[in-house]
């Protein structure tokens, strides 16, 4: 045992050598890209590269997954309250009062590069060419609007999104809504092989983007503090920040769930909510709130054990999952952030490059700070809070007359005989948005449909009515055009099937 216990030792130790090597190495690389710094943004690059730098200290020293599981318990009853509970405590008088104390936050550094968009995804088009962002604005311009309030909207762009939403954020001048940003932090994405940056200096532009990423939303609690923002947001007497991705169109400003936090049923104020949701099949990979440790956790897919996936995809077990959804008191942030208290996870994100380089890039997500802030809260929301367009699938949903909308937000129709979305799944033809929108001549009557799969080159004429399970598959080099005026009811069409004009 003796033996063993040296050798084990000796191995420790092997790993530090090893690791101190890695830090150093990795200094002296960050160094010199620090030195090619412009001096008009040598701070920021400074404050940027320091950030990344402590992320890659936890990195080299966390080791596999890194919730034990043998430690994850349901959270307690009390710590997930259902939203018929909040809803059910009515509104006070003063809720205009307590309107102004809040700020809304979008999550603004995705690029539509998923839909085969150029540019920030905030500016896809999805319902009467309103875009993600003009929705948004609209949601709140109204909320100020009815109750004589100043509600600000902030958007958290990336060095991807910034220059782009700038240029329209102009377009909003004369709305009744201040709109701020700033910049979520500029990492150097790692080589997989030597764990070294591949950027060799600070320049992102041309062949260089590839070198850079935003580190996950996990980032805006640093970057909030740093560019100045939440320091002038508590100076206006601003005491809570609604966190959402702003591709969810289901995460409107929630007065029953702001006046919980205001106006706390036992005196006692939460740092942190969460909206959480209940799981569906579709579901299974989302994080779900656990007890760890004595404290809500956030635990996601990638923290867990191999042997344990399964388990953790159970809808059984996990009943509910995280919307992104969260409300956060500034003051909280500003005091975690000054004591550097904030614990996230590390996501480790394999990515190829376009020449076939691997590289790595460390990342974190805004929830898993949950078990830093005291008091923290699930709320188990309606799943119409959770309404998000990541696929031309989802945007059909949102397009279609499922919903109506009304002042920039969407609600479900009075039509649709049963609360929940239809399952659409639109095959790789539809994957890119102008494929997508070539295929639709106009979008289906969908308020009966329950299921709708189409794989193929599949084209929709004017006016076409899916009801009930619909399957449409054309075949490697056949076509399928669904004429206008058509109702498929419980239908399979497969094959070939060309209306010509004649």
């Amino acid at each position: 045992d003796f033996s063993k216990a040296m050798s084990q030792a000796g191995t420790s130790q092997f790993q530090e050598v090893i690791r101190q090597e890695l830090e150093y190495s990795m200094k002296v690389e960050l160094d010199k890209i620090l030195a090619t710094a412009p001096s008009n943004e040598l701070e920021h690059t400074k404050k940027d590269l320091e950030g990344f730098k402590k992320l890659f200290h936890r990195f080299l020293q966390e080791k596999g997954p890194s919730v034990d599981w043998g430690k994850i318990q349901r959270p307690p009853e009390d710590s997930i309250q259902p939203y018929e509970k909040i809803k059910a405590r009515g509104l006070p008088d003063n809720i205009a009062s307590v309107l102004n104390k809040l700020v809304v936050v979008k999550l603004n550094g995705g690029l539509g590069t998923s839909m085969g968009c150029k540019g920030p995804k905030s500016l896809i088009g999805v319902r009467n060419e309103n875009t993600f962002l003009d929705l948004t604005v609209q949601q709140i311009e109204h909320l100020n609007k009815s109750y004589n309030t100043d509600v600000p909207l902030v958007l958290m762009n990336s060095f991807n999104t910034d220059d782009d939403t700038k240029k329209i954020l102009q377009k909003y001048s004369h709305s009744r809504v201040k709109i701020y940003t700033f910049n979520q932090s500029r990492y150097p994405r790692i080589n997989k092989e030597t764990l070294l940056p591949i950027a060799k200096d600070v320049s992102y532009s041309g062949e260089n983007t590839e070198c850079w990423y935003p580190p996950g939303h996990g980032d805006i609690y640093a970057s909030f503090y740093n560019s100045g923002l939440l320091d002038n947001l508590i100076g206006e007497g601003k005491e809570y920040i609604f966190v959402s991705n702003i591709d969810n169109l289901g995460a409107t400003v929630d007065l029953y769930i702001l006046n919980h936090l205001m106006n706390p049923p036992n005196g006692k104020r939460c740092e942190f909510v969460m909206e959480v949701t209940n799981k569906t099949r579709a579901d299974v990979k989302g994080g779900t709130l656990t007890q760890y440790e004595n404290k809500l956790r956030l635990v996601e897919i990638a923290q867990v054990p191999k042997a344990h996936v399964d388990e953790f995809k159970s809808v059984s077990k996990f009943k509910i999952f995280n919307t992104n959804n969260l409300w956060i008191a500034l003051s909280a942030i500003k005091r975690l952030q000054e004591k550097n208290a904030i614990d996230m996870e590390i996501i480790v994100n394999p990515k190829t490059l376009d020449g076939g380089l691997n590289v790595i890039q460390l990342e974190t997500a805004v929830g898993a700070a949950i078990k830093s802030f005291e008091n923290s809260l699930g709320i188990n929301v309606p799943r119409s809070r959770f309404l998000p367009v990541k696929t031309t699938s989802d945007l059909l949903l949102v397009m279609s007359n499922l919903y109506s909308l009304n002042a920039g937000s969407l609600t479900m129709s009075e039509k649709r005989e049963f609360p929940t979305v239809p399952l659409v799944k639109l095959g790789s033809s539809f994957t890119k948005v102008q494929d997508y929108l070539r295929r639709f001549e106009s979008i289906p009557d969908m308020l009966e449909l329950d299921h709708l799969t189409v794989s193929g080159d599949v084209t929709f004429g004017k006016n076409v009515s899916l009801k009930g399970t619909v399957i449409i598959i054309a075949n490697h080099g056949d076509r399928i055009d669904i004429p206008a005026g058509a109702l498929l009811e419980n239908k399979i069409v497969s094959g070939n099937l060309r209306i010509l004009d004649h």
